[in-house]
């Protein structure tokens, strides 16, 4: 797997009928190794580790409905009242984050109504605070750590 623009964490990783499975700490389980489950395992320790997240409050694949279709979220991150705070997108390190991606985690949003949404490769990280009063978003340099949420 490619290295990342994201600390580096001691993962899990195990290998079965020579496919590479990674233990995901929010579902509790081994998943495939995918590129972008990378991604995705990484920014999940860096949620908790560098920027206090708990690890309770993050959901991995959440459902939603858009256009009678069931689509998912990569992680959503609630507050401790079960609101939703933060939609995150994870794609592989070798998918370039385009407009389309930023369209998909909007869309995402419409269901959500989350103040962050975050877009990673796991090389580029972008990261937009929603000001919904003035229906619209900004730009921000980091997301925040968990308590300035």
């Amino acid at each position: 797997m490619d290295n990342l623009n994201l600390p580096t964490y001691d993962y899990k990783v195990k290998s079965e009928k020579d496919k590479l499975f990674i233990l995901d700490l929010i579902r509790k389980k081994y998943v495939v190794l995918t590129p972008e489950e990378w991604v995705r395992q990484h920014f999940i320790s860096f949620l908790i580790v560098q920027k206090g997240y708990s690890p309770n409050l993050i959901a991995v694949e959440t459902s939603l409905q858009y256009l009678n279709q069931t689509r998912r979220a990569d992680m959503v991150v609630f507050s401790s009242e079960g609101v939703p705070l933060v939609i995150i997108e994870c794609k592989a390190s070798s998918i370039k984050t385009s407009q389309k991606v930023f369209d998909q985690i909007a869309t995402y949003n419409l269901h959500f109504k989350a103040k962050y949404l975050v877009v990673t490769n796991g090389m580029e990280h972008y990261c937009c605070v929603m000001d919904y009063s003035n229906k619209s978003y900004k730009f921000i340099s980091e997301l925040p750590e968990f308590k300035d949420l």
